[in-house]
């Protein structure tokens, strides 16, 4: 049955099931939202003045890029290890297959605080990785990894590297085993099969994960605070900053409103990547 069909079939009382959730939306996301960006238009000083204030900034624009480059390599290195760990799973036997799921998502089982100290005891200049590096002697000195881009990195690819795998094991173990034979069998290498059968197909959990680890590393706070402290400031700590420290409201509506509108932006750049490699992935 197609969706015109049901709508016409079922008719208000469709509309009356996805009338609660579709206030709360509006009521609780779409409002809010929009009454932020709104307020940053009303400033006496002109109606794109705190945008221009903020873009004339050479802190705060880096703080952009630095986010934006934070998130992009924690996207990619996300892919890259969470489609290696989901395309194991999902050729994995049925018992086998259930404990690497769960060995996979065990860290969302723990609290994202939890796991950023768990990285602070081991990249610390004390920590567990300084002290093996000095006692096997392949430094002489230990390293400062703390409170650098590579340690927020670390850890929030720690982070979102389970919805990676959550997102891909469904798409892969859908790909028949056949369509990959078939194709080695057809004179294919491993290499052209993986980038011209495999890949394709597994674009709509590729473009899901993405958008979720992207949103996610862009907008995290706790992470990018406890291991890159305020020498790898990025938005979302700039936000609490301008709030909750300087009081400055408009200001942190200016960098709410931003970070909206590239995560729109970047969802629906992904979306249409998608169509482009397979026209069915959306």
């Amino acid at each position: 049955m197609t969706a015109r069909h049901f709508w016409r079939r079922n008719g208000a009382t469709g509309w009356a099931l996805t009338a609660p959730a579709t206030l709360a939306v509006i009521g609780f996301l779409i409002v809010p939202i929009g009454a932020v960006i709104a307020g940053t238009f009303m400033d006496p000083r002109g109606i794109f003045a705190p945008y221009i204030s903020y873009f004339n900034s050479g802190f705060r624009t880096t703080v952009l890029f630095r986010t934006l480059q934070i998130s992009a390599l924690t996207t990619i290195i996300s892919l890259i290890f969470g489609f290696m760990t989901a395309y194991v799973v999902s050729r994995a036997p049925g018992k086998v297959k259930s404990l690497l799921i769960v060995a996979a998502v065990f860290p969302l089982l723990t609290g994202v605080v939890v796991r950023a100290f768990a990285w602070l005891i081991i990249l610390g200049r004390n920590g567990i990785l300084n002290q093996t590096l000095l006692a096997l002697g392949i430094v002489n000195e230990p390293l400062e990894m703390l409170y650098t881009q590579g340690a927020v990195i670390v850890g929030m690819v720690y982070l979102f590297v389970p919805l990676m795998v959550l997102s891909l094991v469904g798409v892969l173990e859908n790909i028949p085993r056949d369509v990959l034979q078939a194709s080695s069998s057809l004179g294919a290498s491993p290499v052209a099969t993986f980038w011209q059968v495999l890949l394709p197909l597994a674009v709509p959990g590729l473009i899901v994960g993405a958008v979720l680890v992207f949103t996610g590393s862009f907008t995290a706070y706790a992470t990018p605070q406890l291991l890159g402290g305020e020498r790898q400031t990025v938005l979302a700590t700039l936000l609490q900053q301008r709030a909750m420290v300087s009081f400055d409201w408009v200001g942190a509506s200016t960098i709410a409103a931003i970070m909206t509108v590239i995560t729109i932006t970047i969802v629906l750049a992904m979306s249409h990547i998608a169509r482009r490699i397979n026209p069915m992935a959306t």
